[in-house]
């Protein structure tokens, strides 16, 4: 059996790298993010898992104090949360849109 040459363990390991670097772009950037129920969270991006799951720091709920549709909010500082991506419904960056559209490119 052969071993892979160092330039095929390169190419196989790019894809991973690259989707590394896209996170990084994130890392410090404000970020709302919305959930199933209905809440929101907004925080500064700390990190994300394999899964998807996302942690925020410095993070602030907010969530409808009544069901109608102009409700006012009410909100609760939180600090460091975790939501996990079965949960997330939207997420937002705080950046330019030539930062999204970089952010949203998708290599083939």
């Amino acid at each position: 059996m052969e071993s892979p040459t160092p330039s095929d363990q390169a190419q196989s390991s790019d894809k991973p790298t690259s989707n590394v670097d896209q996170a990084r772009k994130l890392l410090f950037r404000q970020m709302l993010i919305g959930v199933n129920d209905g809440r929101f969270f907004l925080g500064v991006f700390h990190c994300m898992d394999k899964q998807g799951n996302i942690i925020l720091q410095d993070a602030v709920e907010y969530r409808s104090i009544r069901r109608s549709s102009p409700s006012p909010m009410e909100q609760h500082c939180l600090g460091l949360v975790l939501i996990p991506s079965s949960c997330r419904s939207s997420c937002h960056i705080d950046c330019s849109i030539e930062e999204q559209l970089s952010l949203l490119s998708v290599d083939k």
